[in-house]
């Protein structure tokens, strides 16, 4: 339970799971790269996950695809930049459900956790 962060930078991990522990959200774990989250993902089956767009290995995009195809119920936020909106944009289509830009605003990156969280316990 809780979120998985997914992020190829320990420091931007460090940062988000600052914001949640700073909320009261739980953090199910932590993943470097696509392939290693999609490993967590199975393990762990958090009730959300916070994905990076632009990982070494394997990206954001082919993780929230493989993910989908695990879990078609999956809680998918993208942490994406904004040069980026075409990859968001089939995030989305793929699966994810919300979308947060960096640099984020931790108000935001909140909101959409809580979203996701509030939609996951309806089911």
């Amino acid at each position: 339970m809780g979120v998985l962060i997914v992020d190829d930078s320990k420091f931007m991990r460090s940062i988000i799971i600052g914001i949640f522990n700073k909320h009261n959200i739980e953090i199910a774990g932590e993943a470097g790269n696509g392939r290693e989250a999609i490993i967590k993902y199975q393990s762990l089956m958090p009730d959300v996950v916070t994905m990076d767009l632009t990982m070494a290995e394997m990206s954001g995009l082919e993780a929230v695809k493989e993910i989908m195809k695990i879990d078609s119920n999956a809680y998918i936020i993208v942490c994406s930049a904004m040069g980026q909106q075409a990859i968001v944009r089939e995030a989305i289509d793929a699966g994810a459900r919300g979308f947060v830009v960096k640099p984020f605003d931790e108000e935001d990156l909140i909101k959409e956790v809580k979203k996701a969280l509030k939609a996951k316990n309806k089911k």
